[in-house]
Parts: C-alpha cells; structure tokens; sequence
C-alpha cells in the first residue's frame, strides 16, 4: 500500500465528493420536490458518471477505502432506514430505500478487484447506472404490457431501453477508456447487453444494483482474459 497520497488521488477524491454532494443537493432541493421518483432516476443515473473520473486515481486504496466505501455508510444514513431522520432525502423514499447502497457496495468491490482495469468497472457502474436508469424511466412512462417474475413488475419496453442503452453506454464506456472496437468486441457488447437484460427482468427489487454491474463487468472481464489467452 502506498504511503501517501498522489496529486491525481487527491484530485479524484475531490471531484468524486464534490460531484456527489452537488448531485444529491440537486435532486433534493429542487428536483425530488415535485417529481420525486424522478429525483430518485436523475440521481441512480447521473452517479454512474463517477465512472469517467476513475482514470484520475494512481492508488487502488485510495480510491476504494477513501472515495468509494464511505458512500456505502453516507447512502444509508441518507435511507428511510437511517437511524437519523433529518439525513434522509426525498429521492430515497421514492422507490428502493437501500439503492444507493447497493450502488456504493457495488463500486466499492469492483474498484478493488478491478482497479488495474478501470474499464471493467465502468462497463459495470454504467450498465447499472444509465442502463438499468434509463429501462425504469421509460418503462414507467411507456410501460404497456407487462411482465412479472419473482414479484417484480417489468415492461418490455423498458427491458428494450436496458438492453439497447447498455449496449451503447458500453460502447461509450470503451472508446473513453480507448479500447479499440473490433467486430469481436461488438458482438461480445451486444452478448453483454443481452444477459445483462436477462438478468435485470429476472433480479428482485432493488437488488438489480447489484446484480447488473457484477454481471456485466463479469461477464467484460471473462471476454478480456479470453481475447489475450487466444
């Protein structure tokens, strides 16, 4: 473990504070008061932007111990379940109470396990982020017909959205990260994207930020072994 801090570090540690507090003051003082489940998808979908400052940290324990892991405290004293009452906001009681601490779990074990390959945790931060966001936001407004699988209801359209915005964030994700984009890693994207799907209709409530990014990066990190084995 390296013993102090790096400017890039620092710099990370900053902006992902900074990023996060200005989203959530946002979503509580001026969105999530008229429309609070809207406040909630605005935040789940605009925190997977942390994924474009991962490049910034030189430090795998910094990033992980220092700008990710203490979300997952800070997220649930903002819950409906936080022990303290005047800390919770709006955006959290409007759909899933323990989301965003889900999603801080989330980045947290995929920064350790992946920090080497910081676009294997981006591939899963904004699957999560952008492609489960987004299937939410259009299913609810153009939901139609409907399925239910373990409780759960979803609409096609809306596992349309996930499966056609995850591939296209993925892409996104990658040429940030300066991966090239051969034929091979397309199809593998679309191949992604459609167990990503498989797997958002399928999980529970709630529990699909959890359950998406670990698929997803997985599923990345799988193809990126096999491409350098062959």
């Amino acid at each position: 473990m390296r013993s102090s801090m790096t400017q890039g570090d620092t710099l990370g540690v900053i902006i992902v504070y900074v990023y996060v507090a200005s989203l959530i003051l946002i979503t509580d003082r001026v969105i999530s008061k008229r429309y609070p489940m809207f406040g909630r998808k605005f935040l789940h979908i605009m925190t997977g932007n942390i994924a474009f400052i991962l490049p910034l940290f030189n430090t795998r324990e910094i990033m992980v111990f220092l700008a990710a892991a203490p979300f997952i405290l800070f997220t649930f004293m903002i819950s409906p379940y936080s022990p303290v009452k005047s800390m919770q906001i709006k955006a959290s009681k409007a759909g899933h109470g323990l989301g965003l601490v889900y999603y801080s779990i989330t980045w947290t074990v995929l920064g350790y396990l992946f920090f080497n390959h910081k676009e294997i945790i981006a591939v899963g931060i904004l699957a999560m982020s952008y492609g489960d966001g987004l299937a939410s936001v259009i299913g609810v407004k153009y939901g139609g017909r409907t399925y239910n699988v373990f409780g759960d209801v979803k609409s096609y359209a809306g596992s349309c959205v996930m499966f056609l915005s995850t591939f296209i964030i993925m892409i996104v994700a990658l040429i940030f990260y300066d991966v090239s984009l051969s034929h091979i890693v397309l199809f593998y994207l679309v191949f992604i994207a459609f167990i990503t799907t498989l797997v958002e209709g399928l999980t529970p409530k709630g529990i699909d930020n959890i359950t998406v990014p670990f698929i997803t990066a997985g599923l990345y990190w799988l193809f990126y072994n096999i491409r350098w084995l062959t």
